[in-house]
């Protein structure tokens, strides 16, 4: 069985349109995980992995508040890529304002 090259017009049915450099979702990603106090791990290109949740961020950079550590401001040009940690990972100080308000004792006392 023998192939034959594509023709131009060919070609052209078969390419796709490359997809848009830009999404737009990158904002209210951020701002979601934000408003969550949602923990992440970013993943530097030096390939030093950092966790926090992200505070604030910009068009440049996010801050990444940390327990126990100082906080960071982070390039965007310097992180591979951000991933959400577990919520079963979290600690009672990461814990938004909402939730630390429902945790009461069941005693009645708030103690």
């Amino acid at each position: 069985m023998s192939f034959r090259p594509l023709t131009s017009a060919q070609m052209q049915k078969k390419s796709k349109n490359p997809p848009p450099d830009e999404t737009y979702q990158e904002p209210e990603y951020l701002k979601s995980l934000g408003e969550k106090q949602q923990p992440v791990s970013i993943k530097l290109r030096d390939g030093e992995i950092v966790k926090g949740w992200i505070e604030y961020y910009d068009r440049d950079m996010v801050r990444l508040t940390r327990e126990g550590a100082p906080n960071l401001f982070i390039f965007k040009h310097d992180i591979m890529y951000i991933a959400e940690i577990e919520n079963g990972g979290r600690t009672p100080q990461s814990k938004s304002r909402a939730e630390r308000g429902n945790n009461r004792d069941t005693d009645g006392h708030g103690h």
